[in-house]
């Protein structure tokens, strides 16, 4: 395995993470057996950097990953989220939260959920635009200097909101979604923004919620409770000229051998050296495909052919829902 660092001590963290969301919540039906499989697999394979929040669930992923980790905390660096908040009554809806008093009730939930004494990464999920950020990372502040977290991260943040936060608590990692299929942090800045200040940019959704995979080659694919069911990316017109881009990307990945699968991360790893890609799996058997990338590197010529295929906004359709996009902090 190799390792990137985090924040100024320079912790190693592993130069993937394995996302843990899907293994209780939003696609489909759970393996609680297979999924803490997959987890030890991934230590095993010395994938040390865990991803998942609160939210999730709601609740129920923190429950598993501690379960999970609870022999072998010292093998995990674990990275948790707070600040979206679920409707019980409409599972698609969702709002904000970055209150001081609910950072530290959120904290002390997940510290517990899990079993661990200090959160590895803390992360606001997403900007409450009711707060002002300085607020929210005050209380996250307050979280450290307790020893309850170790390292401070935001999600979906903008440029601005990232410096006025720094001013505040150096911001150890930024979480946005970002792949060959989703490259709006390129237009935003961010990437360079982190890149030029030591921020750790985590890529999540790198596999395009699995559509950059090549298994998803129809809608009815989708379990009656999967979440992508409502994403514009893949609905009707939107779905089919994605799957005709998705057909040129797999055809050059077969050229070289590769899996769509690690096609899609090597991209990442090979375009920013500051990047950490985040794929969620829950079965034993895609963590070893999607491990794979790390046999690759892909050559200039390669990045020109992607480039090629599939430019920046060739994707049809908006990343998440109308509701859903309202919640970036652009």
């Amino acid at each position: 395995m190799k390792f990137k660092q985090i924040g100024e001590q320079r912790v190693p963290v592993s130069s993937v993470a394995l996302g843990c969301m899907g293994m209780t919540d939003l696609y489909g039906v759970r393996d609680d057996k297979e999924s803490i499989a997959t987890i030890h697999a991934a230590l095993d394979a010395g994938v040390n950097f865990l991803d998942t929040a609160d939210m999730y669930g709601p609740h129920t992923n923190e429950v598993l990953v501690g379960e999970a980790i609870r022999d072998r905390r010292e093998d995990a660096f674990v990275a948790t989220k707070f600040g979206i908040v679920r409707d019980p009554n409409d599972p698609q809806k969702r709002g904000t939260c970055g209150r001081p008093e609910y950072v530290k009730q959120c904290c002390e939930g997940s510290l517990k959920r899990m079993g661990i004494d200090a959160i590895d990464l803390y992360y606001q999920h997403r900007v409450d635009a009711n707060v002002p950020i300085e607020e929210t990372v005050g209380a996250m502040k307050e979280l450290v200097d307790e020893g309850k977290v170790r390292f401070l991260g935001l999600s979906e943040a903008s440029v601005d909101t990232i410096k006025r936060a720094h001013v505040v608590h150096p911001i150890a990692s930024l979480q946005t979604e970002y792949s060959i299929w989703s490259r709006d942090a390129e237009d935003a800045g961010v990437i360079q923004y982190c890149r030029e200040n030591n921020i750790l940019f985590v890529s999540c959704s790198p596999l395009g919620r699995g559509f950059l995979t090549g298994q998803v080659t129809k809608f009815e694919d989708f379990a009656e409770d999967d979440y992508r069911r409502h994403s514009p990316r893949f609905q009707g017109e939107n779905f089919t000229k994605n799957l005709e881009v998705l057909d040129r990307l797999r055809e050059i990945a077969r050229q070289r051998g590769m899996t769509p699968a690690q096609f899609a991360l090597a991209w990442l790893m090979t375009k920013e050296d500051h990047m950490i890609p985040l794929f969620g799996t829950k079965k034993v058997k895609y963590l070893k495909e999607n491990l794979g990338c790390l046999d690759f590197t892909l050559t200039a010529e390669d990045m020109k052919q992607i480039e090629e295929v599939a430019p920046e906004n060739a994707f049809a359709g908006t990343r998440y829902t109308h509701e859903l996009m309202k919640l970036v902090n652009a």
